[in-house]
């Protein structure tokens, strides 16, 4: 049996300002909705991911900041430049043994690594 990721919650505080970052950087908003009047559902995902991120109110008592999430692409540099041409600070690449990293956060502090792998030993 699979078992797939399907959504990550994201702390932020202001989610108009969050949900506008994540679209700058090319995810996709596929539901915004204000379920109840303490609860606002906004899932966006990542361009050609199967797992999803989701902000809003009433989501998660983490706090803003303190969520890691590590993404794979295909380029480390290609990825880099869309970052900053999206107007985001992105670390340097940042080659490893096991794959090139570029890091970044978005506007609450919650931090991101892109990981380019040449080959995944799952597929």
């Amino acid at each position: 049996m699979d078992w797939k990721i399907e959504l990550i919650p994201v702390p932020v505080t202001d989610v108009d300002r969050a949900k506008a970052f994540y679209q700058s950087v090319g995810f996709n908003a596929d539901h915004d909705h204000q379920v109840h009047e303490g609860l606002r559902f906004v899932q966006l995902t990542p361009p050609g991911s199967a797992c999803s991120i989701v902000i809003g109110t009433g989501i998660t008592d983490k706090t803003p900041g303190t969520q890691e999430i590590q993404v794979v692409v295909a380029d480390a540099s290609a990825a880099r430049q869309q970052l900053l041409d999206a107007g985001v600070e992105a670390s340097e690449v940042d080659p490893q043994p096991w794959g090139d990293f570029v890091y970044f956060r978005d506007p609450d502090g919650n931090s991101w690594s892109l990981q380019a792998i040449k080959s995944r030993p799952n597929g």
